[in-house]
């Protein structure tokens, strides 16, 4: 019985704190008529491996375009770390951007290569969410680099066996910026976010 209570009062007290702590998605930070289809993510100026992500949102018959469909990203600095930031009570991943879809379906960010963590072995991502009207917004997997040293031929092969290798971008560069091409099919496979 007394285990009974103490579990009792952990629920308690989880459910008072979880409020305080719980964010809504920063997917609504930004109103959306002010969304275009372009957007620079914060820093990208300053710095050394700058990159255009670029690419078309497509309905589920992977042939028609979606339009004013919102993609979001967040990603981590050069040296692998997120820079977060605080306003009033939220905190924020400072590198993120968000654009909406045109009539073609087209959508563009200005960013950089994030770093990886080498102290955890993470290898270099950025994580996107789509939103589309009506529906909630959707975690996609994040986007790799096909020249990440920590993207090993084992976990290419990994990515292979389970028809993955479509979140591996990669990047030419063209007058001093490196480009990389995602085009999204949207699907009933893309997880929504919890």
């Amino acid at each position: 019985m007394k285990n009974l209570i103490v579990v009792c009062c952990l629920i308690c007290f989880y459910s008072a704190l979880n409020p305080i702590f719980a964010q809504s998605s920063p997917i609504y930070d930004r109103a959306e008529d002010q969304l275009s289809h372009t957007d620079t993510i914060p820093d990208f100026r300053s710095k050394t491996n700058k990159l255009k992500l670029t690419g078309i949102i497509y309905q589920s018959d992977g042939v028609t375009p979606a339009n004013d469909v919102i993609v979001y990203i967040e990603q981590p600095n050069e040296d692998g770390d997120f820079d977060l930031r605080r306003s009033g009570d939220q905190r924020y991943v400072f590198h993120r951007s968000w654009v909406k879809t045109d009539a073609e379906g087209r959508y563009t960010f200005y960013t950089f290569i994030p770093g990886g963590d080498r102290r955890y072995n993470q290898m270099q991502q950025i994580f996107p969410i789509i939103k589309e009207a009506s529906k909630p917004e959707r975690h996609l997997e994040s986007l790799l680099f096909d020249d990440d040293p920590l993207l090993t031929k084992r976990c290419r092969k990994r990515l292979t066996k389970k028809g993955k290798t479509g979140r591996i971008l990669k990047t030419k560069k063209e007058n001093g910026i490196l480009i990389a091409t995602k085009d999204i099919v949207l699907s009933e496979h893309t997880e929504p976010t919890k």
